[in-house]
């Protein structure tokens, strides 16, 4: 699993989520790899080929809250809390959305879907312990594709509200 790393730049290959952080001008860092499918965990297999710690490394989860397809951003070491979630965009009830209904909506397949460049723009949660971290790693739209930004302009990017959604 080959590490590789460039600083933003435009390119025809982009996907949704590179095409949107470089229209926006903010800084970040891609890093591919080798994607093994029959790894357990998108999230964990990424935090390992790219050497970075699992806190550090979020993964994008689809929920429905309340009739609405909401985004979560929880680090891969730990869980969705759903109540959370729903208590952080003032919603009653969460579960996780349908995986056919989630990648129709946000125009990303499973295992690559992207908090940035969605089809549809959703509400969006980020666990409030990336605020702890200079910068951290999402999907960069597909999977064995991430990307390293800092919380803030995720956060900006997306809307994002911070809140304590995740669970260790």
């Amino acid at each position: 699993m080959a590490k590789k790393s460039k600083k933003h730049q435009p390119s025809a290959g982009g996907t949704p989520a590179t095409v949107a952080l470089t229209s926006a001008g903010v800084s970040h860092t891609i890093h591919s790899y080798d994607h093994d499918p029959s790894h357990p965990s998108y999230g964990e297999e990424a935090a390992e080929a790219m050497g970075v710690s699992p806190d550090r490394v979020f993964k994008t989860l689809v929920a429905d809250v309340d009739g609405t397809l909401t985004v979560a951003v929880v680090p891969v070491a730990g869980t969705l809390d759903l109540k959370a979630l729903a208590a952080a965009v003032g919603g009653k009830r969460a579960a996780m959305a349908d995986p056919t209904l989630a990648e129709r909506t946000t125009g990303y397949v499973r295992g690559g879907i992207s908090p940035l460049g969605q089809r549809k723009k959703l509400p969006t949660v980020l666990d409030e312990s990336a605020s702890s971290h200079p910068t951290i790693c999402v999907s960069a739209g597909r999977r064995g594709l991430e990307v390293e930004l800092s919380p803030e302009s995720l956060a900006t990017l997306t809307a994002a509200v911070l809140a304590p959604i995740g669970r260790a």
